[in-house]
């Protein structure tokens, strides 16, 4: 035993339970899921007053459980911190001890624990704002715009491809006693909320007031990233491991958590800097501040503050030209040299690799911040002097297209009508007739008979939230989403838990939908499988009323659209590899689930095809065909969704397994249960 660990150390393994038990506090706070809960049943029930008096309670409660948790954490670990006399068993004691007084400290201010632990499909909700669509529609039946508008504008900000939730704010506009400032988004937060109103008045040239709201920026920021880091230090999932198996020792178990934690932690960089709604953070986002802080200090000749803050600029971009000549230009007039903010130096220092790799500013991106204003020192614009400089605004994401240092392969000139292969295929409409570029609808792909034998499949092998980490309902909370892969449907098919026959053809029909798409686009290479899935979405019993959602937001395939400026940028997350996409529908008995192309602005549509047996819809994958699906409020729609690469590096994996295992069928042609085919090597 470790002769420097302390009695007291050694003791609280023993009494840890002692220390772990619950405190008889009489606090309380109701769940909001349950108070989620009951606003969505009144609101089911037409009961709009019950609906906002449960909802505003549920987001109440909400945001008082993460104060809670980062108020206690916070506070136990500057009441056990770890110190320098490292050990195993001092590093067990300090953990078990953070861990009593965090549960003490919780209990005490929201009673049980265990009564605020919600299902992630109500996480979710809770982070994509689905509360404040409940909301609006309340408030607006309840005949108060005002706050309407509000919850409206809210949500709106974290789905802004929300086509109905737009066109209700340009209705709000119209609307007699609502103004501009009750477009407000309620959960804006603070230091995201801060920069943008001082990015405004920056561009007015009210320095001043810049100064004063990019300071309390910064002082929101690294507050935020404080607190984001306190919420990692909870339970984290393990994604690669079923827990009801997971079968290992004390300090490979630690080790997995703190590596969960540390990534969750990793985040807290690229979350701090992302909009709401947005899947990329801004560019330079930390270190625009000081730049932004260094140009208008020096508009107001406050030279001290300016130095410090392009001294701060550069700990996060060493050498950067343009203010590497304003450090230079600020020591001339000063006559001495300055120092960096030591915030920011320290949060440098402690979170220098997690910055590195989000700052894409300039030497990464192209992005060039020269363009800004070039003063003399007695305030007249003198171009030449060309000292010092300042951002000139906004920096937003740049397309991939424009970017320097980049390697942008050629584009295939786009060209369709190629021959649709199979004699039966019927082209219903090219391009043109669907308004847009590399589009085309086709009929009779398959037969009636396949179509019932796939959607019979269907039933027997689709999960719920297939794909989407066993999400339910991962796009709205009205339907539920079932889905299988082709290799998981052969896996079915070899078990004898249906028709191998069925499982073939699934197969099959997917090769001569890609074969299609290939052959009519008249494309020059192979076109591989990226993604192949076999889907269907059933409109949920008693939650169809008062719908004004999508069944799938509008989006692009290989693209992250931003309906605001326009464009789609092709940069990850979105999978930037896939080049054509196609949907083959195998019913049309129900209601609602039209497939709808618009605009970039994810508001205007171009075309509506009502999905059929036998339909197939095929386009390419990129910002010029932005889609989605409407709302199924009948019934089941089901589907073969495929996405295709021109990459063979992109190539489907589970597609080139399956691809193995039908190879070893057919060369048994009377193939049985005593077919040597290992389902855990071909599987």
């Amino acid at each position: 035993m470790d002769g420097s660990v302390s009695q007291a150390a050694v003791l609280s393994f023993i009494f840890v339970t002692v220390l772990l038990s619950p405190s008889s506090s009489a606090a309380f706070l109701e769940p909001y899921d349950l108070l989620y809960n009951n606003a969505v049943q009144a609101f089911y029930s037409n009961d709009y007053n019950s609906v906002v008096r449960y909802m505003e309670g549920a987001l109440s409660s909400y945001a008082e459980v993460g104060r809670t948790k980062i108020r206690c954490r916070l506070r136990c670990q500057d009441q056990h911190p770890f110190d320098a006399t490292f050990s195993d068993l001092r590093f067990f004691d300090v953990l078990l001890r953070r861990s009593a007084c965090m549960n003490k400290c919780i209990d005490a201010k929201l009673g049980t624990q265990s009564m605020h632990k919600v299902s992630e499909d109500v996480v979710q909700d809770f982070h994509r704002r689905i509360p404040y669509n409940y909301l609006q529609q309340a408030y607006q039946k309840l005949k108060q715009p005002d706050k309407a508008a509000a919850a409206a504008h809210t949500y709106f900000q974290a789905n802004p491809e929300h086509v109905e939730m737009g066109q209700d704010l340009e209705q709000y506009k119209d609307v007699e006693g609502v103004q501009e400032e009750h477009f407000v988004d309620r959960e804006a937060r603070p230091h995201q909320r801060s920069f943008t109103a001082a990015v405004r008045l920056y561009d007015k040239g009210d320095y001043e007031g810049a100064i004063i709201m990019f300071e309390d920026a910064l002082v929101e920021y690294y507050k935020a990233d404080v607190e984001c880091r306190a919420l990692c230090q909870e339970p984290q999932r393990f994604d690669a491991h079923d827990h009801l198996l997971y079968r290992y020792s004390l300090h490979e178990l630690i080790s997995d958590h703190f590596t969960q934690v540390l990534h969750c932690e990793h985040e807290c960089v690229r979350d701090l800097a992302t909009r709401p709604g947005r899947l990329s953070p801004m560019e330079n986002y930390l270190p625009l501040h000081y730049d932004y802080l260094q140009f208008a200090y020096f508009q107001l000749d406050r030279l001290e503050e300016a130095l410090q803050c392009a001294l701060t600029y550069l700990l996060f971009h060493e050498g950067e030209e343009f203010m590497t000549d304003n450090v230079d230009y600020y020591q001339e007039v000063l006559g001495h040299d300055g120092m960096p903010h030591e915030k920011a130096a320290w949060y440098l220092r402690r979170h220098k690799q997690e910055l590195e790799l989000l700052l894409i500013g300039s030497k990464i991106m192209g992005v060039e911040f020269t363009e800004g204003h070039y003063w003399s020192s007695t305030g007249g614009r003198e171009d030449s002097n060309r000292i010092p400089s300042g951002t000139d605004g906004w920096m937003e994401y740049v397309p991939i297209s424009e970017k320097k240092n980049v390697t942008v392969a050629a584009p295939q000139q786009h060209r369709e009508g190629g021959p649709l292969v199979y004699d039966s295929v019927q082209l219903v409409q090219n391009s043109a007739a669907l308004n847009g570029t590399q589009r085309v609808l086709l009929d009779d792909v398959i037969s009636e008979e396949e179509c019932s034998e796939l959607k019979h499949l269907a039933h027997s092998v689709t999960m719920a939230g297939d794909g989407y980490r066993g999400k339910m309902s991962p796009h709205t909370p009205n339907e539920r989403f079932e889905g299988a892969t082709v290799l998981k449907t052969l896996q079915y098919g070899y078990e004898g838990r249906v028709p191998l026959r069925s499982a073939r053809l699934f197969y099959e029909v997917s090769e001569r939908a890609r074969r299609i798409t290939e052959s009519y686009f008249l494309l020059n290479s192979t076109l591989h499988f990226s993604y192949t899935h076999l889907v269907c979405r059933t409109a949920i019993t008693g939650q169809q009323d008062h719908r004004n959602d999508l069944s799938h937001p509008i989006h692009a395939d290989n693209c992250l659209l931003d309906p605001e400026a326009n464009e789609c940028w092709k940069e990850p997350p979105a999978y930037t590899y896939r080049d054509y996409s196609a949907l083959l529908y195998l019913n049309g008995d129900f209601e609602g689930g039209e497939f709808i192309f618009t605009e970039m602005d994810a508001k205007t549509v171009t075309a509506s095809v009502k999905p059929k047996c036998g339909r197939m819809v095929g386009f390419s994958s990129g910002g010029e065909n932005p889609h989605g699906v409407r709302a199924v409020t009948r019934g089941q729609r089901c589907a073969v969704a495929l996405w295709f690469t021109l990459d063979p590096l992109y190539r489907e994996l589970e597609r080139l397994q399956a691809d193995e295992v039908i190879q070893a069928l057919d060369s048994q042609p009377h193939w049985d249960q005593g077919l040597s085919i290992n389902p855990k090597d071909e599987l």
